[in-house]
């Protein structure tokens, strides 16, 4: 793994410098958007619609549009003015009972490792986490994006989860839920308690699952390249001579039309050697059926 952001666990007095590492990965198969025809990959242009140039990264902002259509742009350094306290820091403000967080605020997790000084804080905090069956709720900054998170202990390690904010997790507004509720009867609910009961595990095991379409798919791919039935579209490098090429024919085609033009003024007309050569011709073709 790669360390991804740096900076401390801040609870009280005590801090504790840490690295701050992705503890989940995405493990889809990366399929790529190709012309079917030719196995030739499909790019996408960013190119302003404005006046339709393209625009490269250093040229590119972040921008608000606001209701009537005008756009607030905001740059890298609008955006690095904006106060930021807890962009390498992980603020502890609270601790609570795991069972009081709902999972629907999750987001993404984190390992957290400490530093070589920092050994023992950590440790102290880990361990007490663990006595007291508490989780840390704290404030972080990661990617100039404020987050709640918490603090768990997973495999002896220091988890940080972040979290939506309240605002960010919609309310469920369904015509049912406004309803009188359907009656149920209670052999009905007795039979799906049985469901229940005969399909509960004591623990989760998730070893025990796998996605089987990614199975198939990565199966479909060896099979079709076992097979040969592959494409091998140009090379970038091939690509730039068709362009070169291209380019080198279009102004042969400029510099010929250019070239034309003095030589049929030279015919049309008039003195000089150009005419001169000209007459000569003329004559020679005009003779040749007289000694026929």
């Amino acid at each position: 793994m790669r360390s991804m952001w740096k900076g401390s666990v801040s609870f009280g007095l005590v801090n504790i410098p840490i690295q701050l590492y992705a503890a989940t990965e995405n493990k889809n198969v990366s399929l790529r958007q190709v012309h079917v025809a030719d196995g030739g990959r499909i790019q996408y242009k960013r190119f302003c619609t404005v006046d339709g140039e393209e625009v490269p990264y250093a040229e590119i902002a972040k921008g608000y549009e606001l209701p009537d259509g005008e756009m607030v742009v905001l740059t890298d350094a609008d955006l690095a003015e904006l106060p930021l306290p807890t962009q390498h820091a992980i603020d502890v403000l609270e601790f609570v009972p795991l069972e009081s967080i709902d999972p629907i605020r999750f987001d993404r997790t984190y390992y957290l490792e400490p530093q070589k000084n920092a050994v023992k804080p950590y440790v102290v905090l880990r361990d007490a986490l663990h006595k007291a069956g508490h989780v840390a709720i704290a404030k972080v900054a990661v990617r100039q994006r404020e987050s709640l998170a918490l603090l768990r202990v997973v495999d002896d390690v220091l988890v940080m989860t972040t979290m939506l904010w309240a605002d960010e997790v919609r309310t469920p507004d369904f015509g049912f839920l406004r309803e009188d509720p359907p009656q149920v009867r209670p052999q009905e609910l007795t039979m799906a308690g049985s469901l229940i009961d005969s399909l509960s595990e004591p623990v989760f095991e998730p070893d025990k699952y796998s996605d089987s379409y990614r199975e198939a798919l990565e199966s479909m791919i060896e099979t079709k390249a076992g097979g040969g039935e592959t494409a091998r579209p140009a090379t970038q490098g091939e690509k730039a001579e068709v362009v070169d090429l291209m380019a080198a024919l279009e102004a042969s085609v400029s510099a010929a039309k250019k070239s034309r033009g003095p030589a049929k003024s030279g015919k049309t007309g008039a003195s000089g050697e150009s005419g001169e050569r000209t007459r000569k011709k003329t004559a020679s073709r005009t003779r040749r059926p007289k000694s026929a």
